[in-house]
């Protein structure tokens, strides 16, 4: 299953493929239009990880498993919930989480996160994967207090930094039932399967594509497990999908 990697080096940004733990081959073209293995490797401690795409918008799910609707007291949605982060909120593995002053309460969320390969409008859910270019790890950061005062939720899923992306984009994957986990400094804190998704991949781009038509590069996030938890200062999170990898961030 490839996985690509985008970074900065030199100077320069590019995309490579993670060859093995600590090297990156080199590639002419990109995933998204397409590409062309290259003379060369790069060593991953040399290069600055860069998001694994820049999406033009990020839909995300709420209560899309149903331990997390219970956490909440809510029940299951009987259709998928979606609301949006702004672009600007995207930051990349190893960079860090920002505080607001203005929130007393931030929590981390762990989520896979589909990435759009193909424009589609109006797809069925049998058509979905062929609009897929792969996946990612996405941390959703919410400002927990700020949603529950504000009753809606663009302002506490919306600060700058609160989109953590990365570490790469993995392809050729199953997305039915992977391990999504998160971890604050070492300790595991919530852990659950995309099995238990309520509506699956393929069903939230039929829905999603009937609201809006999605572009290369856009952003589905799939919904986070019960456990979500306060992060402070100092504080380190790591978000787990298997077959993807580890996005680490640290707070400030």
């Amino acid at each position: 299953m490839p996985k690509f990697i985008h970074y900065g080096y030199q100077g320069k940004k590019a995309y490579g493929l993670l060859e093995n733990e600590d090297r990156i081959r080199r590639i002419s073209g990109d995933p998204f239009m397409g590409y062309q293995l290259a003379e060369g490797s790069v060593a991953l401690a040399e290069i600055e990880t860069l998001p694994p795409c820049r999406p033009g918008k990020i839909i995300a799910l709420g209560l899309n498993y149903r331990d997390h609707a219970r956490e909440f007291k809510l029940k299951a949605p009987a259709e998928p919930l979606i609301f949006m982060k702004p672009p600007s909120a995207v930051i990349a593995a190893g960079q860090k989480i920002i505080v607001p002053p203005m929130s007393q309460r931030v929590d981390y969320e762990a989520e896979l996160a589909v990435i759009i390969g193909r424009t589609c409008r109006n797809v069925s859910r049998e058509a979905a994967f062929s609009f897929i270019l792969g996946y990612t790890c996405l941390n959703d950061v919410t400002a927990r207090d700020l949603q529950t005062k504000d009753g809606q939720w663009t302002r506490a899923k919306g600060f700058d930094t609160f989109c953590p992306l990365g570490p790469c984009l993995a392809t050729d994957i199953d997305p039915g039932d992977l391990a999504v986990q998160s971890y604050l400094n070492g300790e595991l804190r919530q852990s659950s399967r995309t099995s238990q998704l309520i509506f699956s991949v393929p069903e939230l781009v039929e829905f999603i594509s009937r609201v809006m038509t999605l572009c290369p590069g856009d952003i589905i996030s799939t919904g986070t497990p019960s456990g979500v938890g306060p992060m402070k200062s100092g504080d380190t999170v790591e978000i787990y999908v298997e077959q993807v990898g580890r996005l680490i961030n640290k707070v400030q």
